[in-house]
């Protein structure tokens, strides 16, 4: 597991942007929604543990900026599977206040730059069309956070700015196809060996209509699969492998049509 400043991920929870209806949300498996396996209540409880761990040392050492900026990674954790909007949003208010006294501190944190606004995403969640309004300050910490340590997260900031110009309609907001495709470039550039960031770059391909990129991103998945799954294993990752299994399953599905056998690059590798 990479380790950027500390151990950045608490578990590997999906982190990507979409536009609805006007709405900022940021999807993550959801339990108010649907049933959750045995591994997501694993990766849930896991996050939770953390979460009023992190607290109680925050409570202890409340001027110590790096027990803040841990508290708020695991605000963001933790309301990655809230189970409604109340709870999301005061999980996430609790993560965006711990990250400002952290940067109060000290302001070149790029970890605090980077929860901040991820917790700041959790609570645009919550906030229907006034969400609109957090956009502009989501942009300048990611761009801060990729300044201070554009490795962090596995190149977290330049993905997410690259799902939010991405995903975000250009004509009332920041969306930018040049933008987002530099950022998700970049993102792979950098954290190769991530899967999140080759299927992030795949989905936007899809939604260009490149489908040479699409193909390209498809085989650099295929060949980076097998050595995932073995660095990125346990409850930390389970439920990032439920997301990324799905999704490459459908980005298969647009590539090769519904006639092929969908089979996964692990599926391949264990059949050898």
């Amino acid at each position: 597991m990479q380790l950027a400043i500390g151990k950045i991920r608490v578990f590997g929870p999906i982190r990507f942007w979409v536009w609805s209806v006007g709405i900022w949300c940021h999807c993550c498996i959801c339990f108010g929604q649907q049933q959750a396996t045995p591994v997501e209540n694993e990766s849930a409880i896991r996050a939770r543990r953390i979460y009023w761990e992190t607290d109680a040392r925050y409570k202890r050492e409340s001027k110590n900026a790096e027990a803040a900026w841990q508290f708020g990674r695991a605000c963001f954790d933790a309301a990655e599977f809230s189970t409604n909007s109340t709870e999301r949003a005061k999980i996430a208010e609790q993560g965006i206040a711990a990250c400002k006294q952290a940067l109060a501190q000290k302001n070149d944190l790029a970890a605090a730059h980077y929860y901040l606004v991820m917790n700041l995403g959790e609570l645009a969640q919550t906030r229907g069309l006034s969400a609109l309004k957090l956009v502009d300050q989501m942009e300048k910490e990611f761009e801060l956070a990729r300044t201070l340590d554009e490795s962090l997260d596995y190149a977290g900031p330049d993905r997410n700015l690259g799902l939010l110009y991405r995903d975000a309609p250009s004509w009332i907001s920041v969306g930018s196809k040049s933008k987002a495709r530099k950022h998700l470039i970049r993102a792979v550039e950098l954290a190769p060996n991530y899967p999140e960031n080759h299927l992030n770059l795949s989905e936007g391909y899809v939604k260009w209509s490149d489908h040479n990129g699409v193909r390209r991103e498809l085989k650099a998945l295929e060949e980076l699969w097998p050595m995932a799954r073995t660095n990125l294993v346990g409850a930390a990752w389970s439920s990032s492998w439920i997301d990324w299994e799905q999704r490459l399953k459908e980005l298969k599905k647009k590539v090769e049509g519904p006639s092929k056998a969908l089979e996964s690059p692990r599926q391949k590798t264990s059949d050898k």
